[in-house]
């Protein structure tokens, strides 16, 4: 799963000076923070006011509603995320690029707190998909370019069959490898033992496979 790091990993820690960030970073940060305290996502916008010791009216002046706030810290995490995966899988070759994405992607917590922040996010993004699905979209989009580019490497070098329709198929497979962590619960539950990203990964690669 996608994790925070940086100043977001800094959440649980109010304690930066106003002046070293953004209002819009402190709602973000004390968003994260109650969501790794309780792994839920039905706070209110007074419970992020008061964690950031700021005003209803200063939230309102960065964020129309929670939903837009949530939506902003995902995209956050997304967009570091992205990042630093596409780092990691550059200079490999298409198949290994592709298994270490997936496996960063459906990578267990390293921490309670940050299952916690799984947990709490991956029930709220049923919520935005459905309320504001072009946003939620949006956000999403950088991992799916990433997908998109190593297919493209595969067709062009020959790993991948080059009948694929890769629109459709790096979609796919992003839902896949972020669907893991419900996947990994279903898996334990159908199979006797979890699912995990090399699952996912075999499954895909038979799909892309010439």
């Amino acid at each position: 799963m996608a994790k925070v790091t940086g100043r977001s990993a800094a959440a649980s820690n109010d304690a930066a000076p106003a002046d070293e960030e953004s209002r819009a970073t402190r709602f973000m940060r004390s968003a994260l923070a109650i969501l790794g305290e309780t792994g839920r996502a039905d706070f209110t916008v007074l419970e992020v006011v008061e964690r950031s010791k700021t005003s209803l009216r200063s939230f309102y002046q960065h964020f129309a509603s929670k939903d837009e706030l949530l939506l902003a810290l995902i995209e956050k995490i997304m967009a570091e995320s992205t990042l630093r995966w596409r780092a990691e899988t550059a200079g490999l070759g298409p198949a290994e690029a592709l298994r270490v994405l997936i496996e960063r992607v459906a990578a267990p917590a390293s921490s309670t707190t940050q299952d916690s922040i799984n947990r709490g996010l991956t029930f709220y993004n049923d919520h935005l998909a459905d309320t504001v699905p072009a946003e939620y979209a949006r956000v999403l989009s950088p991992v799916k370019v990433l997908i998109t580019d190593i297919i493209m490497a595969g067709i062009d070098d020959g790993t991948f069959d080059p009948g694929i329709d890769v629109d459709p198929t790096a979609t796919l497979i992003m839902q896949s490898a972020m669907g893991a962590m419900r996947l990994r619960v279903l898996g334990a539950e159908l199979n006797g033992a979890p699912l995990e990203g090399r699952h996912i990964y075999d499954f895909c690669l038979r799909a892309l496979s010439r």
